[in-house]
């Protein structure tokens, strides 16, 4: 009977819903004004190449505070600390909605970078905390799928607003929606606490030195962190290349309006949704490889697809494809990480390894801008493409994890020496 009940029982717990609830409203708030904020800058004076030098700049604060949220997410608790990033990210979106230029706009940029420095690391840890190593590979693609409300609201809504009501319109609409999830994260850490989550820890100089150690060591180890973390460096080094260039590109290149491009990125996340539970799937029965190299093959085709789009329907399709291949790419990725790293260290590692990747990756929207600016526009995405097709062989050939009973023992024989 006990196995019955538990064949019967839900991926996702109440907590986890409360969880997503407010996870989805504080994004449709971030995906109204994300893919429409290079446009916003140029209005607010900036050139291109300085549209890339305020992403390059905010990124540096993101490294900054990445390094110490996720340390803080072990030690006080992922709903604390998602609880403590909401708070910034409402003052964020306060001065973004009153800004008059575009310098301005980078110190709002920068302190809205906040909930993504404490909150992104507690995301997928919260998440591996509530599930197993059976069935993470599906909590994650689940999750990955209801989060795709996201986009399909969030970018059409933003597009509109700003196309009808001008810029301040769609800012204060989504200074609404992140105010009402800073409420509900509010109350949930006031109220609930993870499955398994460990106990809260002094913030000590000595317990962040003794995370970053052993971050550190899994980072140089040789083995599949090691991989990840090369591969995931030189990708980011090149999607950052065009990343932020997409929407002026859409907008001067491709001729379409605000409305439009909002409508793109509901594309994208409904694409999204059809691909992540087919992910966790194949991850859970065949390993994290599989998804995540046909990810990549499928990201490489949209690129090609994208660079040779002239009409409105054939960008569709372009996006349609980013969108089925990022769904295949996330939760195989954040499951692989889940099974390599000790639980709970989770935080830490995912602060500090997407720090090193984000100061790897440092100048690349600005040498993007360059590129745009001094040789074609086109050059950027091309670069991109290139190396999404070449991650395809490491991906393949080192994303290969050891028997469960193995990696098991791994977790607990680290675990137990990062505890003491």
């Amino acid at each position: 009977m006990e196995r019955m009940s538990e064949k019967k029982a839900p991926l996702l717990t109440p907590l986890m819903r409360w969880f997503l609830l407010a996870m989805i409203l504080a994004n449709i708030a971030g995906t109204m004004t994300n893919m429409l904020m290079p446009i916003y800058l140029t209005e607010l004076g900036a050139s291109v190449g300085q549209v890339g030098l305020v992403f390059t700049l905010t990124s540096v604060v993101i490294l900054a505070l990445q390094v110490l949220g996720g340390w803080i997410s072990d030690s006080i608790g992922r709903l604390r600390a998602i609880a403590l990033g909401s708070l910034g990210g409402v003052l964020g979106f306060i001065v973004m909605l009153l800004v008059p230029s575009w310098p301005w706009m980078l110190l709002a940029l920068s302190i809205n970078q906040i909930p993504y420095a404490l909150v992104g690391p507690s995301f997928s840890a919260f998440i591996a905390e509530n599930s197993t190593d059976e069935n993470r590979g599906q909590v994650y693609g689940l999750t990955d799928t209801l989060y795709q409300v996201v986009g399909v609201i969030g970018p059409p809504l933003g597009g509109w607003l700003a196309g009808a009501s001008g810029f301040k319109a769609m800012l204060l609409c989504a200074t609404l929606f992140y105010s009402a999830a800073a409420g509900l994260r509010l109350w949930m850490a006031r109220t609930m606490r993870s499955g398994n989550e460990a106990a809260p820890r002094p913030l000590t100089l000595a317990s962040f030195r003794a995370s970053a150690g052993l971050i550190g060591s899994l980072i140089l180890g040789g083995g599949v962190v090691t991989w990840i973390f090369i591969t995931d460096g030189v990708r980011d080094i090149a999607f950052r290349l065009s990343g932020e260039l997409q929407p002026l590109y859409l907008e001067q290149i491709a001729g379409l309006t605000l409305a439009q491009i909002g409508l793109l990125g509901s594309v994208f996340s409904g694409a999204m949704m059809l691909t992540p539970m087919l992910s966790g799937r194949m991850a859970d029965r065949y390993g994290e490889r599989v998804p995540i190299s046909a990810g990549f093959l499928i990201v490489f085709a949209a690129l090609v697809v994208f660079l040779y789009a002239s009409a409105y329907p054939v960008f569709i399709a372009s996006w349609a494809l980013f969108g089925i291949g990022v769904g295949l790419l996330s939760p195989a990725y954040q499951s692989l990480i889940s099974k390599v790293v000790p639980r709970q260290s989770l935080g830490a590692f995912n602060g500090l390894f997407y720090s090193g990747l984000g100061l790897i990756s440092l100048p690349a929207p600005w040498l993007g801008a360059q590129l745009w600016e001094h040789f074609n526009p086109r050059l950027p995405f091309l670069i991109t493409a290139g190396v999404a097709l070449v991650t395809l062989l490491p991906a393949w050939l080192k994303f290969r994890l050891p028997k469960a009973e193995t990696t098991s023992q791994f977790h607990d024989e680290i675990g137990h020496g990062a505890v003491e």
